[in-house]
């Protein structure tokens, strides 16, 4: 054979060789590696970070999270109750601002189902799930026997997040966030959200933390959501955000922890130390009518008779709004102590931390909400639930 002909083989041979000796994602600076991680309820799962690009997420929390840190391009399937375009959805949260829902709900309106959604919804919908043929799903259903059974049904990787009891400052909330980051090789974003949320905790708690036990009102929290929305007597005797401003609660003397109802007589017993009052704003259409039957409702609290209550964002619609649970702590803290925060406009504090998790300033968009009545002002007890 001819000399200059073998020559030319070898070096395409060699050409050859090289193309397929080079991962195709190396180019894009993807990973390659599969590697085993370990999701937030303690399941292994071989994964390939930075690979995945058609996502579907499924279950309370779940969409909400990934909009924190992924590409909601790469979605390629919503449950139906984020899909505010549909008309045959669960709308139970339409009254509440959902802020993921708010900033994507453009892209959303775009996808295919991947399953109903909702509080309703304890099982995920393989069928729809396949149907979106996703490469990862990103899950909310904290079950290990179930999660394992719906990745060998799919073929593909299911991965589960986490929040925890303290929300938007658990533990659990930020691992997951940086759960996500490896598996979508947005690591530095995880990170400087992590970083924001852990700063704006240190900057509440820094501002508050000399303030003289004697020099503290005691501020009953109520109507926070759990599992529905509540009424004046749902509150809660550990609260972080409270631990985190340094107040004091009105509320002692629980056998539980956590957000929880107390009884009629447990209220009006509190009423005298009542100096503040916060009302989650989700409670206002079921305290109207309780109010409107009975006239002596709040007449035990100090704060009613002295009109220093005051109404917080609803910070639960289809699981915790992580942003408006961070923005509802620096509404405390300001309610409590505004002598230490006159420098801070809470409206301008809520752009900030929407722009920081969504990449949008929101404030204004989240007020409009119907459930949004009142927030973050003082209101007129004699006429505000007329």
């Amino acid at each position: 054979m001819n000399k200059k002909i073998i020559v030319f083989l070898i070096i395409a041979a060699m050409a050859v060789s090289a193309v397929f000796a080079t991962p195709v994602a190396e180019s894009t600076g993807a990973k390659t590696q599969p590697v085993v991680i370990k999701d937030m309820i303690g399941r292994e799962v071989e994964v390939v970070p930075g690979s995945y690009h058609r996502v579907v997420c499924i279950g309370a929390g779940a969409l909400r999270m990934y909009s924190y840190i992924g590409d909601v391009a790469d979605l390629c399937g919503v449950e139906d109750i984020d899909n505010i375009s549909l008309q045959n959805r669960p709308k139970m949260f339409d009254q509440a601002a959902r802020p993921y829902v708010i900033a994507f709900s453009k892209e959303f309106s775009t996808l295919p189902s991947c399953g109903v959604g909702g509080p309703q919804a304890q099982t995920a919908e393989a069928e729809k799930i396949l149907s979106c043929n996703p490469d990862i799903v990103i899950s909310e259903y904290e079950d290990v026997q179930k999660e394992d059974a719906l990745q060998a049904q799919l073929g593909i990787p299911v991965i589960t997040l986490r929040s925890g009891a303290d929300g938007v400052f658990a533990d659990e909330f930020k691992a997951s966030m940086k759960l996500l980051g490896v598996l979508f090789d947005k690591e530095e974003r995880a990170k400087d959200l992590v970083s924001f949320i852990e700063k704006e905790q240190e900057e509440i708690s820094r501002r508050t933390a000399s303030v003289e036990e004697s020099a503290k009102p005691a501020v009953y929290i109520c109507g926070l959501g759990n599992w529905g929305t509540t009424n004046h007597l749902m509150t809660a005797q550990t609260y972080k955000p409270f631990e985190i401003a340094h107040i004091k609660n009105a509320v002692t003397g629980l056998s539980a922890k956590g957000i929880q109802a107390i009884e009629k007589e447990k209220f009006e017993a509190t009423g005298k130390d009542m100096d503040i009052m916060v009302i989650d704003a989700a409670a206002i259409k079921n305290i109207k009518p309780l109010l409107a039957e009975d006239k002596s409702l709040f007449d035990s609290s100090k704060a009613w008779k002295n009109g220093n209550v005051y109404i917080q964002l609803p910070y639960n619609a289809y699981y915790t709004n992580y942003e408006i649970a961070l923005i509802n702590t620096w509404f405390l803290a300001m309610t409590a102590y505004p002598q230490l925060f006159e420098d801070i406009n809470i409206y301008a504090k809520m752009d900030e931390i929407t722009q920081v998790f969504l990449g949008l300033p929101l404030g204004d968009e989240i007020l409009r909400f119907g459930v949004s009545k009142g927030a973050y002002n003082k209101i007129d007890t004699a006429t505000f639930f007329n």
